[in-house]
Protein backbone atom coordinates (compact mmCIF):
# COMPACT_ATOMS: atom_id res chain seq x y z
CA UNK A 1 0.00 0.00 0.00
CA UNK A 2 1.23 3.79 -1.17
CA UNK A 3 1.69 5.29 2.26
CA UNK A 4 3.12 8.56 0.96
CA UNK A 5 0.87 11.53 1.75
CA UNK A 6 -2.29 11.91 -0.30
CA UNK A 7 -1.84 15.29 -2.71
CA UNK A 8 -5.60 15.94 -2.53
CA UNK A 9 -6.34 19.62 -1.69
CA UNK A 10 -7.65 20.27 1.46
CA UNK A 11 -9.96 22.49 3.31
CA UNK A 12 -8.62 24.82 5.97
CA UNK A 13 -8.39 23.05 9.85
CA UNK A 14 -11.85 23.40 11.09
CA UNK A 15 -11.71 26.06 13.65
CA UNK A 16 -13.85 24.83 16.92
CA UNK A 17 -16.19 27.80 16.77
CA UNK A 18 -17.38 27.33 13.38
CA UNK A 19 -18.62 24.30 13.92
CA UNK A 20 -21.19 25.35 16.38
CA UNK A 21 -24.63 24.89 14.88
CA UNK A 22 -26.25 28.07 14.46
CA UNK A 23 -29.34 29.15 16.62
CA UNK A 24 -32.78 28.40 15.08
CA UNK A 25 -34.23 31.84 14.65
CA UNK A 26 -37.97 32.12 14.66
CA UNK A 27 -39.55 33.25 10.97
CA UNK A 28 -42.56 35.35 10.39
CA UNK A 29 -45.16 32.19 10.79
CA UNK A 30 -45.52 32.72 14.38
CA UNK A 31 -46.17 36.29 13.48
CA UNK A 32 -49.03 35.39 10.87
CA UNK A 33 -50.15 32.76 13.88
CA UNK A 34 -50.91 35.57 16.11
CA UNK A 35 -52.79 37.59 13.24
CA UNK A 36 -54.64 34.72 12.46
CA UNK A 37 -55.63 33.99 16.32
CA UNK A 38 -56.76 37.96 16.66
CA UNK A 39 -58.50 37.07 13.10
CA UNK A 40 -60.46 33.78 14.60
CA UNK A 41 -61.69 35.48 17.78
CA UNK A 42 -63.29 38.77 15.88
CA UNK A 43 -64.84 35.96 12.89
CA UNK A 44 -65.93 33.77 15.74
CA UNK A 45 -67.99 36.32 17.35
CA UNK A 46 -69.33 37.97 14.34
CA UNK A 47 -70.72 34.45 13.43
CA UNK A 48 -71.79 33.16 16.35
CA UNK A 49 -74.05 35.75 16.75
CA UNK A 50 -75.34 36.87 13.46
CA UNK A 51 -76.01 32.63 13.64
CA UNK A 52 -78.02 32.98 16.39
CA UNK A 53 -79.75 36.31 15.84
CA UNK A 54 -80.41 35.10 12.22
CA UNK A 55 -81.70 31.60 13.12
CA UNK A 56 -78.99 29.90 11.03
CA UNK A 57 -77.45 26.67 12.38
CA UNK A 58 -74.58 26.79 9.38
CA UNK A 59 -73.64 30.11 10.70
CA UNK A 60 -73.31 28.72 14.28
CA UNK A 61 -71.30 25.41 13.07
CA UNK A 62 -69.25 27.71 11.24
CA UNK A 63 -68.78 29.83 14.42
CA UNK A 64 -67.77 26.32 16.13
CA UNK A 65 -65.01 25.61 13.25
CA UNK A 66 -63.95 29.23 14.15
CA UNK A 67 -63.49 28.67 17.96
CA UNK A 68 -61.26 25.42 16.90
CA UNK A 69 -59.52 28.02 14.84
CA UNK A 70 -58.73 30.27 17.99
CA UNK A 71 -57.02 27.00 19.88
CA UNK A 72 -55.82 25.51 16.72
CA UNK A 73 -54.04 28.38 15.97
CA UNK A 74 -52.80 29.17 19.70
CA UNK A 75 -51.26 25.58 19.12
CA UNK A 76 -49.50 26.42 15.96
CA UNK A 77 -48.04 29.69 17.19
CA UNK A 78 -46.95 27.58 20.68
CA UNK A 79 -44.92 24.66 18.44
CA UNK A 80 -43.02 27.12 16.18
CA UNK A 81 -42.23 29.09 19.44
CA UNK A 82 -40.86 25.31 20.84
CA UNK A 83 -38.98 24.23 17.71
CA UNK A 84 -37.10 27.72 17.19
CA UNK A 85 -34.99 27.04 20.71
CA UNK A 86 -32.12 25.74 20.51
CA UNK A 87 -30.51 22.73 20.98
CA UNK A 88 -29.47 22.04 24.62
CA UNK A 89 -28.35 19.28 27.17
CA UNK A 90 -31.19 17.41 27.16
CA UNK A 91 -32.17 18.04 23.29
CA UNK A 92 -29.31 17.87 21.30
CA UNK A 93 -30.97 17.40 18.26
CA UNK A 94 -32.81 20.96 18.88
CA UNK A 95 -37.00 20.99 19.26
CA UNK A 96 -38.42 20.77 15.67
CA UNK A 97 -40.72 18.32 16.37
CA UNK A 98 -42.57 20.67 18.73
CA UNK A 99 -43.68 21.69 14.91
CA UNK A 100 -45.53 18.64 13.64
CA UNK A 101 -46.67 17.94 17.09
CA UNK A 102 -48.81 21.08 17.17
CA UNK A 103 -49.67 20.24 13.41
CA UNK A 104 -51.39 16.68 14.63
CA UNK A 105 -53.12 18.07 17.74
CA UNK A 106 -54.73 20.80 15.73
CA UNK A 107 -55.42 18.10 12.74
CA UNK A 108 -57.28 16.16 15.80
CA UNK A 109 -59.09 18.94 17.05
CA UNK A 110 -60.75 20.25 13.59
CA UNK A 111 -61.49 16.69 13.43
CA UNK A 112 -63.37 16.46 16.27
CA UNK A 113 -65.09 19.77 15.80
CA UNK A 114 -66.53 18.24 12.46
CA UNK A 115 -67.79 15.27 14.14
CA UNK A 116 -69.49 17.36 16.98
CA UNK A 117 -71.19 19.59 14.33
CA UNK A 118 -72.46 16.55 12.07
CA UNK A 119 -74.54 15.17 14.77
CA UNK A 120 -76.34 18.41 15.70
CA UNK A 121 -76.74 19.51 11.94
CA UNK A 122 -78.64 16.17 11.85
CA UNK A 123 -80.60 16.88 15.21
CA UNK A 124 -81.41 20.18 13.29
CA UNK A 125 -82.51 18.70 10.44
CA UNK A 126 -84.90 16.34 12.38
CA UNK A 127 -86.67 19.49 14.10
CA UNK A 128 -88.49 22.34 12.89
CA UNK A 129 -86.77 25.45 12.43
CA UNK A 130 -86.96 29.20 10.90
CA UNK A 131 -85.47 29.95 7.79
CA UNK A 132 -82.69 32.32 8.36
CA UNK A 133 -82.11 35.81 7.92
CA UNK A 134 -80.33 37.24 5.06
CA UNK A 135 -78.29 39.11 6.64
CA UNK A 136 -76.24 36.25 7.44
CA UNK A 137 -75.66 36.37 3.91
CA UNK A 138 -72.97 39.62 4.00
CA UNK A 139 -71.27 38.00 7.00
CA UNK A 140 -70.31 34.64 5.18
CA UNK A 141 -69.26 36.89 2.27
CA UNK A 142 -67.01 38.91 4.49
CA UNK A 143 -65.61 35.54 6.09
CA UNK A 144 -64.79 33.80 2.77
CA UNK A 145 -62.96 36.85 1.47
CA UNK A 146 -60.86 37.51 4.89
CA UNK A 147 -60.35 33.63 5.24
CA UNK A 148 -59.32 33.06 1.64
CA UNK A 149 -56.42 36.02 2.18
CA UNK A 150 -55.41 34.64 5.26
CA UNK A 151 -54.43 30.80 3.78
CA UNK A 152 -53.05 32.72 0.50
CA UNK A 153 -50.46 34.64 3.00
CA UNK A 154 -49.65 32.00 5.41
CA UNK A 155 -49.31 29.34 3.20
CA UNK A 156 -46.93 31.25 0.88
CA UNK A 157 -44.77 31.93 4.19
CA UNK A 158 -44.90 28.00 4.88
CA UNK A 159 -43.31 27.35 2.09
CA UNK A 160 -40.69 29.72 2.13
CA UNK A 161 -39.76 28.32 5.53
CA UNK A 162 -40.61 24.53 5.08
CA UNK A 163 -42.64 24.55 7.77
CA UNK A 164 -45.38 21.51 8.11
CA UNK A 165 -47.11 23.40 10.71
CA UNK A 166 -47.43 26.32 9.06
CA UNK A 167 -49.26 24.53 5.96
CA UNK A 168 -51.57 23.22 8.70
CA UNK A 169 -52.66 26.54 9.93
CA UNK A 170 -52.84 27.72 6.28
CA UNK A 171 -55.11 24.99 5.47
CA UNK A 172 -57.32 25.33 8.02
CA UNK A 173 -58.14 29.21 7.08
CA UNK A 174 -58.36 27.19 3.63
CA UNK A 175 -61.29 24.73 5.53
CA UNK A 176 -62.91 27.67 7.29
CA UNK A 177 -63.50 29.51 3.99
CA UNK A 178 -64.79 26.40 2.76
CA UNK A 179 -67.40 25.95 5.20
CA UNK A 180 -68.67 29.49 5.03
CA UNK A 181 -68.85 28.95 1.27
CA UNK A 182 -70.84 25.98 1.90
CA UNK A 183 -73.48 27.86 4.88
CA UNK A 184 -73.70 30.38 2.18
CA UNK A 185 -75.01 27.84 -0.35
CA UNK A 186 -77.01 26.52 2.34
CA UNK A 187 -78.60 29.77 3.45
CA UNK A 188 -79.19 31.27 0.18
CA UNK A 189 -81.30 28.14 -0.33
CA UNK A 190 -83.51 28.24 2.54
CA UNK A 191 -83.83 32.10 2.20
CA UNK A 192 -85.16 31.98 -1.83
CA UNK A 193 -86.64 29.10 -1.43
CA UNK A 194 -88.83 29.98 2.11
CA UNK A 195 -91.22 27.41 3.88
CA UNK A 196 -90.28 24.16 3.28
CA UNK A 197 -86.72 25.16 2.65
CA UNK A 198 -85.81 25.93 5.98
CA UNK A 199 -83.80 22.50 6.44
CA UNK A 200 -81.27 23.52 4.04
CA UNK A 201 -79.40 25.55 6.05
CA UNK A 202 -78.98 22.43 8.28
CA UNK A 203 -77.84 20.25 5.38
CA UNK A 204 -75.29 22.85 4.40
CA UNK A 205 -73.94 22.20 7.96
CA UNK A 206 -73.70 18.83 7.79
CA UNK A 207 -71.71 19.36 4.35
CA UNK A 208 -69.56 21.63 5.99
CA UNK A 209 -68.77 19.06 8.53
CA UNK A 210 -68.04 16.60 5.84
CA UNK A 211 -65.48 18.75 4.77
CA UNK A 212 -63.98 19.88 8.24
CA UNK A 213 -63.69 16.13 8.83
CA UNK A 214 -61.87 14.90 5.24
CA UNK A 215 -59.60 18.64 5.99
CA UNK A 216 -58.64 17.35 9.32
CA UNK A 217 -57.43 13.82 7.78
CA UNK A 218 -55.66 15.68 5.23
CA UNK A 219 -53.90 17.94 7.40
CA UNK A 220 -52.82 15.62 9.92
CA UNK A 221 -51.27 13.71 7.50
CA UNK A 222 -47.72 15.27 6.78
CA UNK A 223 -47.18 15.99 10.45
CA UNK A 224 -47.28 12.39 11.08
CA UNK A 225 -44.74 11.27 8.28
CA UNK A 226 -42.52 14.05 9.88
CA UNK A 227 -42.96 12.65 13.44
CA UNK A 228 -42.52 8.94 11.52
CA UNK A 229 -39.43 10.54 10.23
CA UNK A 230 -40.58 9.90 6.35
CA UNK A 231 -38.45 9.29 3.78
CA UNK A 232 -36.90 12.92 2.32
CA UNK A 233 -36.92 11.72 -0.94
CA UNK A 234 -36.20 15.39 -2.61
CA UNK A 235 -33.91 16.43 -0.03
CA UNK A 236 -32.28 12.83 -0.43
CA UNK A 237 -31.71 13.67 -4.06
CA UNK A 238 -30.10 16.76 -3.79
CA UNK A 239 -27.61 16.25 -0.93
CA UNK A 240 -26.08 12.81 -3.13
CA UNK A 241 -26.01 15.22 -5.95
CA UNK A 242 -24.13 17.69 -4.06
CA UNK A 243 -21.70 15.35 -2.04
CA UNK A 244 -20.77 13.12 -5.11
CA UNK A 245 -19.22 16.31 -6.75
CA UNK A 246 -16.63 16.92 -4.34
CA UNK A 247 -13.36 16.43 -4.95
CA UNK A 248 -12.09 13.11 -3.40
CA UNK A 249 -15.81 11.86 -3.13
CA UNK A 250 -16.01 7.99 -5.52
CA UNK A 251 -19.37 8.04 -4.90
CA UNK A 252 -22.27 7.93 -1.96
CA UNK A 253 -23.67 4.66 -0.52
CA UNK A 254 -26.10 5.60 1.94
CA UNK A 255 -28.18 8.44 2.89
CA UNK A 256 -30.72 9.23 5.67
CA UNK A 257 -32.50 12.55 6.23
CA UNK A 258 -34.93 13.24 8.89
CA UNK A 259 -37.05 16.32 9.08
CA UNK A 260 -37.00 18.30 12.26
CA UNK A 261 -39.54 21.70 12.69
CA UNK A 262 -38.12 23.67 8.85
CA UNK A 263 -34.42 21.91 8.76
CA UNK A 264 -33.07 18.60 8.37
CA UNK A 265 -30.58 16.27 10.02
CA UNK A 266 -28.56 14.47 7.13
CA UNK A 267 -26.91 11.17 8.10
CA UNK A 268 -24.53 9.67 4.99
CA UNK A 269 -21.88 7.45 4.10
CA UNK A 270 -19.45 8.61 1.42
CA UNK A 271 -16.94 5.85 -0.12
CA UNK A 272 -13.58 7.44 -0.88
CA UNK A 273 -9.95 6.23 -2.65
CA UNK A 274 -8.66 2.94 -0.06
CA UNK A 275 -5.58 4.15 0.20
CA UNK A 276 -6.48 7.93 1.31
CA UNK A 277 -4.99 8.62 4.59
CA UNK A 278 -6.70 9.53 8.11
CA UNK A 279 -6.24 13.65 7.34
CA UNK A 280 -7.14 13.59 3.68
CA UNK A 281 -10.19 11.21 4.32
CA UNK A 282 -11.07 13.74 7.27
CA UNK A 283 -10.83 16.86 4.98
CA UNK A 284 -13.16 15.20 2.16
CA UNK A 285 -15.72 14.73 4.87
CA UNK A 286 -15.43 18.65 5.84
CA UNK A 287 -15.83 19.46 2.19
CA UNK A 288 -19.00 17.46 1.56
CA UNK A 289 -20.51 18.50 4.97
CA UNK A 290 -19.71 22.53 4.09
CA UNK A 291 -20.73 22.00 0.23
CA UNK A 292 -24.41 20.21 1.44
CA UNK A 293 -24.53 22.68 4.27
CA UNK A 294 -23.99 25.58 1.37
CA UNK A 295 -26.42 24.02 -1.04
CA UNK A 296 -29.45 23.10 1.12
CA UNK A 297 -29.15 25.66 3.82
CA UNK A 298 -31.62 24.28 6.18
CA UNK A 299 -29.31 21.07 6.45
CA UNK A 300 -28.75 21.46 10.30
CA UNK A 301 -26.40 19.05 10.57
CA UNK A 302 -24.19 17.10 8.19
CA UNK A 303 -23.14 13.44 9.65
CA UNK A 304 -20.57 11.84 7.49
CA UNK A 305 -19.09 8.20 8.21
CA UNK A 306 -16.10 7.64 5.38
CA UNK A 307 -15.62 3.92 3.46
CA UNK A 308 -13.21 3.03 1.48
CA UNK A 309 -14.75 2.32 -1.94
CA UNK A 310 -14.70 -1.06 -3.32
CA UNK A 311 -11.99 -1.90 -5.98
CA UNK A 312 -12.55 -1.30 -10.09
Amino acid sequence: MDTRPQTLARTPAADPASNRLPPLKPGGLQRLAILGLFANVALAGVKLIAGIVGHSYALVADAVESLTDILGSAVIWGGLWIAAKPPDESHPYGHGKAEPLAGLAVSLMVGLAGIVIAVKAVHEIVTPNQTPAPFTLIVLVVVVIVKEALFRVVAKRAKAEGSGAGKVDAWHHRADAITSLAAFVGIAVAVAGGKGYESADDWAAMVAAGIIVLNAFMMGRGPLAELMDADQTPITGRVREVAEKVAGVRNVEKIKVRKFGTEYWVDMHVRVDPDMNVRDAHAVSHAVKDAVRAEIPRARDVLIHIEPARPG
